[in-house]
This record gives C-alpha cells, sequence and structure tokens, in this order.
C-alpha cells in the first residue's frame, strides 16, 4: 500500500477552502474510484485523468486507487480538482515525489490528451489558497494572468499535465504541446461597457438630477416614460458618474467574473459593473443557482448597477426574488447539502413604459390599451418591491423646449463625478463612526434618532403623507435618506425643508 497527496481548493460561493486530495494505491482489482461528495462533473474526473495520464507517458499499472476528497463533508463541485487527483495519483505511484506535490495547490481541468483547460474560478481558489498559508499554486496556462492577480503567492502557469508532472520531479520524457487558451468567443455580458458621457442626454434635467442622486446615494431608481423618452440612456451612463471601486471591491468583482467564466481576466478593473439581463430571465439567472452553484445576475453587478429594461415584461415572481438582495446586500442559495452566499450590494435600475403600447398620458399620441390592460401592466411591480426603490421619476419625451433646442449647456459625466465624489465624501465623513459609507444603507433608527434626527418643521411633509397613507413608515427613511443626499450635493450640513420637499417629489415622481 502507498499514499499520494495533493492539495486544491473548493469554492462555496466565493469562499474558498483548502482541500486535500488523497490517494491510495493498492493490490486488487485494478481500478479507481472517487469518494468526498463529488458532484457529477467531479465524478466523471476519473476518466479525464485516466486518459490524461496515459496520454502523459503516465500509464497506471493494474492497481486498485481510491481517491479521497478531504473534508469528505463538504460538497464539492467542478472540474477544477482534476490536476490535483492526477498529481496525487502520480504520487501514491511513485512516479513524482511525495515532497514535490506537498506544498502546492493544483487548479485545473484536463483534457483527455493531458493538456490543461482554462477554469472557472481560478482567482479566489488562488485567494484561498494564499489564505491558507500556501506558497504556490499551479494553474492552466489561459489562467496565468489571472492567477498572478493575487500578490503574495507564487503561480505557475502551465500547458500540460506532463509538464507539472517533470515539474514535480517525474522523470519522463519532454513533449512540448500546444496550450489550451480560452475563447475569445466566451461568454461576456454588459459588465464593463463602454462608458457613455451624461452630455450626450439632451432635454432631460429632472431625470438626470434623480440620476445624480441615485448616483450620490446610492439609491435605487425607477424610470417610467414613453418608447424613445431616454430611460436606457440614462441608466447605462449610471456606471460613468458612479466613483471607482475601492481595491478591496474591485476584487470582489473580479472574483465573480471569475467564478462565472464571464471573461479572461488579466487586470482588476475599477469600474462598476453593469449587468442588463434579458425580461425573459428565470429567477436563478437572476439571483444565482442552478444544479452547479453560480451567481447570478444580481451577483454580478455587485458593486455596479442592474439594469432592469422593460421591468413589467419580468416574471412578478422573478422580481419579487429582488426584496431579499435588496435589504440584505447578498444572496444565500441553500441546498439539501451545501449552503452559498454571494454578494450582492447594486443599485436597482428600473425601466418601464406607462403602458403596453407606450401612449398613455402623452401628448398627441393615442393609446390603444384598455384601463384594465394599463392597471395590469404596472401592477406586475408589487408593492412592496417599489417600496424599496428610493427615487420614482416620469420621462416624457424630449420637446423643442426640452431636447435638441434647449439652452441648457449640457453636462458631462466627469463634471458630475466630481460632485458624486464630494457628496460622497461628506457623507463618509457623517457616518465614520458608523458601519455605512453611503446614504442608502443608513439604517432607519439612526436617521430619526439623536444623532441625525430633524425638527419637526422640516420634516412635515413627509410626516403628513404617513398620517395620510399616502407613506409607509419605509417609505419615510426612504426620503429622509435621499434628503440627506441631495443636501450632501447641496454642500449643506442638514437637510432644509426645501430638500425634503425636493426627495419627497423625487419618491412620488411616478403617478399611481
Amino acid at each position: 500500500m502507498s499514499l499520494g497527496r495533493a492539495r486544491a481548493v473548493a469554492l462555496v460561493g466565493l469562499t474558498g477552502v483548502p482541500v486535500d486530495v488523497e490517494v491510495d494505491a493498492r493490490s486488487g482489482l485494478p481500478g479507481m474510484s472517487l469518494i468526498g461528495m463529488p458532484d457529477r462533473a467531479l465524478g466523471e474526473a476519473v476518466e479525464r485523468v485516466r486518459s490524461a495520464l496515459g496520454n502523459s507517458g503516465c500509464d497506471l499499472p493494474a492497481r486498485r486507487l481510491t481517491i479521497n476528497l478531504s473534508p469528505a463533508a463538504l460538497p464539492k463541485q467542478g472540474s477544477g480538482f482534476d490536476l490535483a487527483i492526477a498529481l496525487a495519483v502520480l504520487a501514491a505511484l511513485g512516479i513524482v515525489p511525495r515532497e514535490g506535490v506537498a506544498a502546492t495547490v493544483f487548479v485545473g481541468e484536463l483534457a483527455l490528451d493531458g493538456r490543461l483547460r482554462p477554469t472557472a474560478g481560478v482567482l479566489p481558489a488562488v485567494l484561498a489558497a494564499r489564505d491558507a498559508g500556501v506558497h504556490t499554486v499551479v494553474v492552466p496556462t489561459a489562467n496565468s494572468a489571472e492567477a498572478a492577480l493575487v500578490t503574495g503567492i507564487r503561480s505557475l502557469g502551465m500547458s500540460s499535465l506532463r509538464e507539472v508532472a517533470i515539474h514535480a520531479g517525474a522523470r519522463i520524457s519532454v513533449k512540448p504541446v500546444e496550450p489550451l487558451l480560452q475563447s475569445e468567443q466566451s461568454f461576456e455580458s454588459d459588465h464593463t461597457p463602454e462608458l457613455s458621457d451624461l452630455a450626450d442626454v439632451i432635454g432631460q434635467s429632472d431625470a438626470i438630477d434623480g440620476l445624480i442622486t441615485a448616483a450620490a446615494g446610492g439609491h435605487h431608481l425607477f424610470l417610467l416614460g414613453p418608447p424613445g423618452s431616454g430611460k436606457t440612456m440614462l441608466a447605462k451612463r449610471l456606471p460613468g458618474i458612479l466613483p471607482e471601486l475601492s481595491t478591496e471591491e474591485a476584487m470582489q468583482v473580479a472574483c465573480v467574473r471569475s467564478l462565472s467564466q464571464a471573461v479572461n481576466l488579466t487586470t482588476i478593473d475599477l469600474r462598476p459593473p453593469f449587468e442588463a439581463p434579458h425580461h425573459t430571465a428565470t429567477a436563478a439567472a437572476l439571483v444565482g443557482g442552478g444544479s452547479v452553484i453560480r451567481p447570478g445576475a444580481v451577483t454580478r453587478a455587485s458593486g455596479g448597477v442592474l439594469f432592469l429594461d422593460e421591468a413589467p415584461e419580468f416574471h412578478a415572481s422573478v422580481l419579487d426574488c429582488l426584496r431579499e438582495p435588496l435589504e440584505t446586500g447578498s444572496v444565500t442559495i441553500l441546498r439539501a447539502t451545501t449552503r452559498a452566499t454571494f454578494p450582492a450590494r447594486f443599485q436597482l435600475v428600473m425601466a418601464a413604459n406607462p403602458c403596453p403600447c407606450g401612449n398613455y398620458g402623452m401628448p398627441r399620441s393615442e393609446c390603444s390599451c384598455a384601463p384594465m390592460a394599463r392597471r395590469r401592466y404596472l401592477a406586475r411591480l408589487s408593492g412592496p418591491l417599489l417600496d424599496r426603490v428610493d427615487i420614482r421619476l416620469t420621462v416624457a419625451r424630449a420637446t423643442t423646449s426640452r431636447g435638441p433646442m434647449a439652452n441648457d449647456a449640457p453636462v458631462t459625466s466627469a463634471q458630475v463625478r466630481d460632485r458624486v465624489i464630494i457628496a460622497r465624501g461628506a457623507a463618509r465623513e457623517r457616518l465614520r463612526q458608523t458601519p455605512w459609507t453611503i446614504n442608502a444603507d443608513v439604517a432607519g433608527a439612526y436617521l430619526t434618532g439623536s444623532n441625525l434626527r430633524l425638527p419637526r418643521s422640516v420634516t412635515k411633509p413627509i410626516d403628513m403623507g404617513v398620517e395620510r397613507g399616502n407613506l409607509s413608515l419605509r417609505g419615510y427613511d426612504r426620503v429622509l435618506r435621499v434628503a440627506w443626499t441631495i443636501a450632501d450635493l447641496d454642500g449643506s450640513t442638514s437637510p432644509s425643508l426645501e430638500h425634503v420637499g425636493r426627495a419627497l417629489f423625487l419618491r412620488q415622481g411616478v403617478p399611481t
């Protein structure tokens, strides 16, 4: 009997857990069995490893091989364990010295010819290896640039199992191979669109003011208007006026992209992400899940913007899945044997037409929708979901007085971004003794407590709104948050009656 060991990383959400791959080689009926709660893709690693070893000049002897993934009670998924299993088998058979693989983490999927395929989740896996005290990690050549983004650990990009085995000390012939690189046509969503300038938007001053307020305070936004009024145009310019991500936030965004296998990462992008799922998206596509748990659109948008165009066309049950992420900033996917938590701290922007045909309430346009059809259309956006949206605006079509012939000088994204950064700095300074950094996250109890409590003469409009039933208590708190943001943009130390009135207008700017 002989034992071989190698190290790998199992990903549970974005959290990496070190895994010991143990192989017991003994006489008996030839075969290879894998234990330790593997999923289907990992269970098929036995055949991939067998073929890859044979095609790499390491034919397996007639031995009984038992492969254990420890801790055995931790569910493991994906094909990224292939390389570690192969190296543990080689160590058990004495083809590579055991000390040559004991201190290294191996991440990668094997092709049948022994080459290493690009693997999803390399970045969070390397981060977990570094945090576990590992000094060296081996990854596929296609992921070497991605692994190199992590400092404090030595990453080696290799193209084949043969190359890795020789590096570990195996005495086999060298045979150069063409590395498998990530396809240039790999899936890539609107994570980081080309940033268009806000100066392109003409004649929508109220909507631009609402967009700036949303950016400064991190508030969610709902835009209601006819086709062609500029709702999508406004939403796509929101990332361009947001501050750059911090290093920690950017690394988290990069880890999500790595796990989604959306892009071949070569740098850490500081731009806020932008995600715009189609209205046919399922709940699993929006919040994450699947047989192999993967992050959804809300996680890919974390740190940036989630844009739902034609929001009433989404299934009502799918939209209601957004309630918890909007409140908690995270998504927890539960399975019978595992639990994965993903970040979901995004800014929600929803856009909708006033009716199915889009012409209701528009001058010089005729609406062909029945009254019941109009009510049913917007009723797909549930009250509890809309109650979590701080700013609601009606966007009208541009006219000669509001459009290209208007005399207002256009404001650029760079100018607005500077204002947003100053406003966020004021909020961060005010909240420096709290766990929050932006106004949208401040707890209602803190807003109405002794620290930030406003006089009744200032809050009178929203007090009356609650008494009349026009505002819920959640809505009351959200109006206060927007009022503080407007005050920060104006350079005021505290909201005035005018700021509260403007915040109330932004809250109730969409007819119900």
